[in-house]
């Protein structure tokens, strides 16, 4: 089936590294990533334990609040006929009153619980996408730039589980009263359904808001079309990466097995098996970018000798443009104007020795002047702004010397124009 993908070219949200190529097939990477990556798994599995913390306290409660209604009226044991009430269905409503209440909790702890999903979902990606790169920012940085792509559909989720839960109390009320059992699990069947496939939908809302810079109308559009695209490759990888949770619902041993494997890895197992799928299938409707290694290696090496090379040629083009330009002294300084009512002393054809000493001390005279009038005009704009342009030509020509007197290597005005 033809999958019309938009917006998606060229906005993969890929920062501080580049996709590099994956020759050996995107299953046989994920594989090895899985592997050679394990303990980080482990590690960004702990993170997404601490942000599910309220959502586990919550359920922890709910139990308990279900299991001390057990131990007192109308349900103890002790109280007996004729004083014994009918309990028909009752602790049925109990249930029904309680998850109210203990249920819509689980809305707002599904906020701190995205905080850990956004932030694997970008780790777990990268490291997909360079054959397990990874580090702890990468984690903090996911959470930045992937948190309200993650909130929007673990919202949906929660507020479609919720309701489905509710129906599910209803539905056992009717068939503990005898009443019409059947309306009540036709429609709990239907929620069922319903939650199974927004559960599908928001997954991959998760998976391309995490994977690239949309906007919401693009990202509900595409998720869409991607996940009835892909419908039955979706439905058999949603089954193999929930495979912790079948552990937990199977029960007994089985179920203690499974509460361990989600200690462990369960999250990260979850969320890496969905991020290799999803970005497999993505990569076929939407063109990457991606290197070699070898245009990795040089890119690399390009990148730490590019930027001296850079400064270099941009010093010895602006230094020659000052050298070209030159510096005017009759500019550079202030120069006291000849006024017309001034006069000079001056020899004539003929001099005495009085009369070089009365010009010595006029032009003394004349050089004090000047010189004030230089000092008071030498911060005037003009003349401050001119000589700044020649600040950096002056010191690209200062030859350094070491301490056996040889010259330094550096912009001269031996080089400089070479």
């Amino acid at each position: 089936m033809a999958i019309n993908v938009t917006n998606l070219e060229g906005n993969e949200l890929a920062d501080g590294y580049v996709r590099r190529s994956v020759p050996q097939g995107r299953w046989s990477d994920a594989w090895s990533v899985f592997k050679g990556s394990f303990l980080k798994l482990v590690l960004i599995n702990l993170f997404i334990l601490i942000t599910v913390v309220p959502i586990v306290v919550i359920l922890i409660f709910r139990n308990t609040t279900i299991a001390a209604m057990g131990t007192v009226y109308p349900f103890n044991p002790g109280m007996l006929y004729p004083y014994y009430p009918n309990v028909i269905g009752l602790a049925e409503r109990l249930s029904l009153s309680t998850d109210v209440i203990f249920y819509a909790l689980l809305i707002p702890a599904g906020f701190i619980a995205s905080l850990g999903f956004s932030g694997a979902a970008y780790s777990f990606r990268k490291m997909l996408n360079t054959h397990g790169e990874y580090s702890l920012k990468d984690f903090f940085h996911g959470i930045k730039v992937c948190y309200l792509n993650t909130v929007l559909p673990v919202t949906l989720f929660m507020l479609a589980l919720y309701g489905t839960l509710l129906v599910g109390d209803w539905m056992n009320i009717e068939i503990a009263i005898g009443g019409n059992a059947g309306g009540a699990i036709t429609a709990f069947v239907f929620a069922v359904i319903a939650t199974v496939l927004i559960g599908i939908y928001t997954a991959w809302l998760f998976a391309i808001g995490t994977s690239y810079r949309v906007k919401f109308g693009s990202l509900f559009k595409n998720a869409f079309s991607m996940m009835i695209g892909t419908a039955i490759p979706t439905v058999f990888m949603a089954g193999f990466a929930l495979i912790p949770v079948w552990l937990v619902l199977i029960g007994g041993f089985v179920q203690t097995i499974g509460f361990i494997v989600f200690i462990l890895f369960g999250f990260s197992m979850v969320l890496f098996c969905w991020t290799a799928f999803t970005q497999w299938a993505m990569d076929i409707y939407v063109k990457p970018t991606l290197v070699t290694e070898k245009e990795q290696n040089v890119s690399k090496k390009n990148a730490k000798t590019a930027p001296v090379a850079d400064k270099a040629d941009d010093e010895r083009r602006r230094t020659g443009e000052l050298l070209a330009a030159g510096r005017s002294e009759l500019i550079s300084r202030p120069i006291k104007p000849i006024a017309e009512s001034e006069t000079f002393v001056g020899l004539g054809k003929t001099f005495k020795r009085g009369d070089i000493s009365a010009v010595n001390a006029a032009r003394s005279e004349l050089d004090k002047s000047v010189k004030a009038y230089e000092d008071a005009h030498k911060n005037d704009p003009i003349y401050v702004e001119y000589n700044k342009l020649f600040a950096d030509r002056d010191k690209a020509l200062k030859v350094e010397t070491d301490k056996k007197g040889r010259k330094k290597k550096n912009i001269s005005s031996d080089n400089l124009l070479k």
